[in-house]
């Protein structure tokens, strides 16, 4: 292990500065176990980035298969450094929370390696088709690959939100693909290939067997949970009333009849006028609709319905 030989690093105070914004507290377990490990990898490398770095030629001519466990957490400067811990900060502490902490370090674990093999498979690919032995010289390092693996696992679970890249409001759907040719554009010196690898395993866990095959190594040990079962907050609870029921909640449909929002509006606005009675007040045993309500003008025939009301009661 060598200690790295620079000054002040601005990345790195920076992202420290974030952290203790945001607190050692409120950061999930596994995800501050990350953020750690590339901080003191970045402060005292295990070895140079020359024999860190994963390549086709390093890792499969040359047998270095231990740069498939090194590189991802190795970085080249400190702004590398510090945008991968950003993203990493921000992504974990959404889907540590969701998926819990042994499953979401079981993720990392595994994406960390398999991200680097599908590197290397799109680097022999691109030697072969482009017939440019140069692709297998490419060497990677860093923890990028890994963090679009996450960010496809975050649009999978919380669908239907925009993200911004950029500034361009993108759906969440298709953000991944767009940041993946924003960046090599902007960068072109980023590894295409290690983001995309990053990309297709996160779709091989959540449309491809990935998980199910994750799940199935898993079954033997006791203390995997199953990632996906929502957390009910009366849950912890019924295990104290063996002859409660639990009743599946109702879907969206059962509340809106299959209606539309513009017609639930139409529908709401109908049944308020049907129910009120603008000669004055409401019918017997009804209800006044919610809103703005304003009475009639007085009249002689409204004060003759109010007396008779009185009379009523």
């Amino acid at each position: 292990m060598e200690r790295r030989q620079r000054g002040v690093s601005a990345g790195l105070l920076l992202l420290l500065y974030q952290i203790s914004q945001v607190g050692l507290q409120n950061i999930p377990s596994v995800t501050l176990g990350v953020l750690v490990l590339n901080i003191f990898l970045f402060l005292n490398p295990l070895r140079p980035l020359s024999e860190v770095c994963l390549s086709v030629n390093e890792a499969v001519h040359k047998k270095n298969w231990q740069r498939l466990l090194l590189s991802p957490f190795h970085h080249a400067d400190d702004w590398h450094l510090y945008y991968n811990m950003i993203s990493m900060l921000w992504k974990g502490i959404m889907l540590e929370r969701k998926l819990k902490s042994i499953w979401f370090a079981y993720i990392i674990a595994v994406f960390s390696v398999l991200i680097g093999v599908v590197y290397m498979v799109l680097e022999v690919l691109l030697v072969i088709i482009l017939d440019d032995p140069s692709y297998e010289m490419n060497c990677g390092v860093g923890f990028s690959g890994v963090l679009f693996a996450l960010k496809v696992l975050n649009n999978h679970y919380n669908p239907g939100r925009v993200s911004s890249v950029f500034g361009l409001p993108i759906s969440s759907k298709y953000a991944c693909w767009v940041e993946l040719l924003a960046i090599h554009f902007i960068s072109p010196g980023t590894s295409f290939a290690g983001h995309l690898s990053g990309i297709l395993v996160g779709l091989m866990y959540t449309m491809g067997p990935l998980k199910k095959i994750m799940r199935a190594c898993a079954a033997g040990i006791s203390f995997f949970t199953e990632p996906d079962r929502p957390r009910d907050y009366y849950s912890e609870y019924y295990g104290y009333y063996p002859d409660y029921q639990y009743r599946a909640p109702r879907s969206y449909f059962d509340y809106t009849g299959g209606l539309t929002e513009e017609e639930q509006l139409e529908r709401a606005v109908l049944n308020s006028l049907n129910e009120r009675d603008f000669g004055g007040g409401t019918h017997n045993h009804e209800q006044r609709p919610y809103g703005f309500w304003f009475p009639p003008e007085n009249s002689e025939e409204n004060m003759r319905r109010r007396r008779l009301r009185r009379f009523d009661r």
